[in-house]
């Protein structure tokens, strides 16, 4: 272990491997190198470097810059878990016996090598030290408030754009863990060059996000239902920590599927409060429930109560929030009565509303502003249920909550209904009998 500095003069302590690799140009050399695996491996390439001793030169070419950092396409291309520590190897010696990245030097050329290794060693830190001043002081001077989206899919592009067409954060970090250049989406945001909008394949540009959206989903050959989310959980196991420790303060906000499974997971692998990992949960449902009730079946008293809970999917319900006071148990009961004929009116205009990835981008946008600025809006959001009708196991499931910068701040409780509980108790068990099985 020993401690890396990157660009933007943050340090972290990195496991490294330091050799030599065998290298036949004309005669055999063996070539000084050093790996920094980073704490996404293996689903991020490692940082390779020559380790030019005092009586070596460093052969700037494609492959090498002059400081020595090693360029190839197998690092660009860089692949989970398609690629290995081995194959890079392999392949750093084929090109470096096509274009040898070192030379001797004569005694006296080591000792002037010597000489400008030291400068450079000290100017750099120099460096690195002026832009950690800069950014501490950048820092006290105002709020900067930048969201990371983990993942370059349709819904990872549609929360990039919602955000900044919302205006939520004066930046916009897309981290895109695809393989290879740019693609589809994420290429076009660089073609067009969104303001305020950076793409990166490197953790590090994620440092001190307010708010980080997790939108990534395995893609592999998995069989069972079971088999997906074990996937996912072992794609998560390569972001989580990652995101984490660069954003120590950071709100998570889940949007993978399961959504309720992979929150937890979050929350585990994060080890953060669990007021500050929250899935997407049944926000756009409730939206939506809402303006139902109030624009098409004209109940605008009872819309702003009401709110979808639970589970995403089939097992989704309408709950309430407050109850209007009435004189007495008869009317009561008429009032209950009709407000769940309403209730179920909207929930069968509700079920023909699909989520696309942009609707779900919206509502992204919509929970990030919240958090970010701190508006104390109630937004229905998996969170832990655990206390909350009767559940006792620790499953994240859609409730109320008022929402800020801190995330969840408060679950706002539900009217009681033997019905709505009943519903959120058998969510909570087959939630639960389903992340027992999972290897996490």
């Amino acid at each position: 272990m020993n401690t890396y500095t990157f660009k933007d003069g943050s340090q972290k302590d990195l496991l490294n491997f330091s050799g030599t690799v065998p290298v036949k140009y004309g005669n055999s050399y063996n070539i000084p190198i050093c790996l920094w695996i980073l704490d996404s491996h293996p689903f991020a390439p490692p940082i390779c470097f020559l380790k030019p001793t005092a009586n070596m030169g460093i052969a700037v070419g494609k492959h090498v810059d002059a400081r020595g950092r090693i360029y190839l396409p197998y690092l660009q291309n860089w692949s989970h878990p398609k690629s290995t520590l081995i194959g890079l190897i392999k392949e750093m010696i084929a090109k470096f016996e096509e274009e040898l990245p070192l030379y001797s030097l004569s005694s006296s050329d080591a000792a002037r090598q010597s000489e400008l290794l030291s400068y450079i060693a000290k100017i750099t830190e120099g460096e690195t030290d002026m832009k950690s001043r800069n950014k501490t002081g950048g820092r006290n001077e105002g709020c900067f408030n930048k969201i990371t989206v983990v993942g370059a899919g349709e819904l990872g592009i549609a929360c990039v754009l919602a955000i900044a067409a919302k205006g939520v954060a004066d930046k916009v970090v897309l981290l895109d863990l695809s393989e290879g250049a740019a693609k589809g989406g994420a290429m076009d945001l660089e073609i067009f060059a969104v303001p305020n909008v950076e793409i990166s394949k490197d953790f590090s540009t994620s440092a001190d996000s307010k708010v980080v959206v997790l939108t990534v989903n395995s893609l592999g050959n998995a069989q069972t239902y079971l088999d997906v989310i074990q996937s996912n959980v072992d794609l998560f196991r390569g972001i989580i920590p990652a995101v984490s420790h660069y954003s120590q303060n950071a709100v998570l906000l889940v949007a993978s599927h399961p959504v309720e499974v992979m929150t937890f997971v979050s929350w585990k692998l994060s080890s953060f409060p669990k007021s500050r990992v929250i899935g997407v949960g049944a926000n756009l449902d409730s939206e939506r429930l809402q303006y139902i009730l109030t624009n098409l079946l004209k109940a605008e008293v009872l819309a702003k109560d009401a709110w979808v809970v639970g589970e995403q999917g089939e097992d989704k319900v309408p709950s309430w929030t407050s109850c209007n006071v009435v004189a007495n148990q008869t009317e009561a009961m008429a009032a209950r009565n009709s407000r769940e004929q309403v209730a179920n009116r909207a929930m069968e205009v509700l079920k023909g509303k699909g989520q696309r990835s942009w609707s779900v981008g919206l509502s992204v946008a919509d929970l990030a502003d919240s958090i970010v600025k701190d508006k104390r809006k109630v937004h229905s959001v998996s969170t832990l249920a655990k206390g909350c009708c009767n559940i006792n196991s620790e499953v994240f499931l859609s409730l109320p909550c008022i929402l800020g910068t801190s995330g969840v701040i408060e679950v706002v409780r539900l009217e009681e209904d033997p019905l709505v509980q009943e519903k959120l108790q058998s969510s909570a068990g087959s939630i639960h009998d389903l992340q027992q099985q999972l290897k996490l």
